[in-house]
């Protein structure tokens, strides 16, 4: 399994409902609302790298109030 936390801007005024949204997606293992650059963390996890980037782009993006995510793959060193 790969994991990784999703960082996101949303548009003002946005972030509980996209957090909300975000969590009942499969391979989310939390979404929450935080202060700083970001607005919402996401902990997601998938079968591999390929399947990670999908779920991102297909079901996280797609989201409504989103306007940017980073996605920084959890390494074990």
């Amino acid at each position: 399994m790969v994991q990784a936390y999703i960082l996101i801007q949303t548009e003002v005024g946005k972030a509980a409902a996209v957090a909300s949204e975000i969590s009942g997606n499969t391979g989310i293992i939390s979404a929450e609302d935080v202060t700083g650059p970001y607005d919402v963390i996401v902990r997601a996890e998938a079968e591999n790298v390929d399947k990670l980037g999908k779920m991102v782009v297909a079901n996280i993006q797609n989201v409504e109030g989103i306007t940017r995510t980073l996605t920084c793959p959890v390494v074990h060193l």
